[in-house]
């Protein structure tokens, strides 16, 4: 049997615990508290309703992510200027649920421009002068173009790169999307050369695994990103222990 900690290194636990409740937003240890190590403070549980408030309402379709990208779409397709959701939106459509709070697509440069002339001060500013990072200001959400030619994640030239939508995008409801294999490419190259765009990888792993993808898609990819496909296919196949 483990002999008991001393006093004075059970006062040293104690002063960690409090560290890390601090840390984490945990109200002091209450003495009268039958289990567990406290109450979580005011503020961090306003913060987890708020969060699981807008989940309920993603999926319920009734969010202010999902009235701008209403709006968006509706501008674009009444001007004919040609646009596919390429982030977790288009995730969502392709077979996995997942949260998401913007809206990433892809366009003509001139396209784009031409939105920006017609539309900024209009319910739509730049969050950075000069570019397709946008805020739709009537819904205070993110907007962030894509333009055709450029490459994904780290922007560096790569067999990969943004496509036309006027020649690739697939029309329909709720949005026009990329052809699958377009987004995935899109969404494995990114992943693998830019160290902040892990979430792209994961992405893949998680649609492979809902979808349930077969291995043999990895033969429609181009050959720059197959090989990271088929390693995330085999990650998709292992069963959890819990």
């Amino acid at each position: 049997m483990a002999k008991p900690l001393p006093r004075r290194q059970w006062a040293a636990v104690g002063e960690l615990v409090a560290r890390s409740n601090q840390r984490h937003g945990v109200a002091a240890i209450d003495q009268g508290l039958d289990w567990g190590a406290g109450w979580r403070t005011p503020d961090r549980v306003a913060v987890a309703e708020q969060s699981l408030d807008y989940c309920w309402r993603f999926f319920m379709g009734q969010t202010e992510l999902q009235r701008c990208i209403e709006k968006l779409v509706g501008i674009l397709e009444a001007e004919g200027l040609p646009y596919a959701i390429i982030g977790a939106l288009a995730l969502n459509e392709y077979g996995h649920r997942r949260v998401t709070v913007d809206v990433d697509l892809v366009m003509r440069e001139a396209d784009l421009q031409t939105f920006k002339q017609r539309h900024l001060g209009r319910g739509y500013a730049e969050r950075v002068p000069g570019t397709g990072k946008l805020l739709d200001t009537e819904n205070n959400v993110h907007v962030d173009v894509l333009s055709t030619g450029r490459f994904p994640g780290d922007d560096k030239p790569k067999p990969i790169a943004f496509p036309d939508p006027a020649l690739t995008a697939i029309r329909g409801k709720p949005f026009a999307m990329l052809p699958l294999t377009q987004w995935l490419e899109l969404k494995l190259a990114s992943g693998m050369v830019a160290a902040h765009r892990g979430k792209d990888l994961v992405d893949v792993q998680e649609l492979i695994a809902s979808a349930k993808l077969p291995r043999d898609t990895a033969e429609q990819l181009h050959p720059w990103v197959r090989e990271k496909f088929l390693a995330l296919w085999e990650l998709a196949q292992v069963e959890g222990v819990f």
